[in-house]
């Protein structure tokens, strides 16, 4: 019976992907790499590029979108656990990354949904004032399996769904 682990996603098999490990027998989280190159512009640029189209009067509704790294896995584990996926300490004063969703929440039943197969990604901010580069299987986060509580008078809303995607799937 497997409890909890990780596998390469659909469509990821042939790229060379490394499953996360901890480096250290003391080690909390997993290690997560990119799967690709990827860089992730400054979010300045975008700020900028918006005070432009105030200044000429033009529609300046668009939205800061965090760039999604890719890592090529998916997690299982048991339903009442959750696997919390936090940024790399070294990535905020080195790279200027910072998670947009200040930690990522992976629920059980993310794994192997239709829309993405449970596709583990890192949502990131570049507020250095210059584009970074990640590098395929450079660590970009952790990832940490915890145990999890219910309330006593506990009320799932949706018993008979089944989830089919990530990033705001669940509304």
């Amino acid at each position: 019976m497997k409890n909890r682990g990780f596998e390469i996603c659909k469509g990821f098999e042939d790229k060379e992907i490394h499953l996360p490990v901890r480096k250290t027998k003391n080690s909390a989280g997993y290690d997560f790499e990119s799967a690709e190159d990827i860089t992730i512009p400054s979010v300045w640029q975008s700020v900028f590029e918006n005070i432009k189209k105030v200044i000429k009067g033009e529609d300046s509704t668009e939205v800061f979108k965090p760039t999604l790294v890719k890592t090529g896995i998916k997690s299982y584990f048991n339903e009442d656990e959750v696997l919390i996926l936090a940024n790399r300490s070294s990535n905020p004063a080195k790279k200027g990354l910072i998670l947009a969703n200040s930690i990522g929440v992976i629920d059980s039943d993310y794994y192997g949904n239709e829309d993405n197969d449970g596709h583990i990604m890192f949502a990131f901010y570049n507020v250095f004032p210059f584009d970074i580069t990640i590098k395929k299987h450079e660590t970009v986060g952790q990832g940490f399996f915890q145990k999890f509580l219910v309330a006593d008078n506990d009320n799932v809303l949706n018993t008979n769904e089944t989830r089919k995607g990530g990033f705001g799937s669940t509304n």
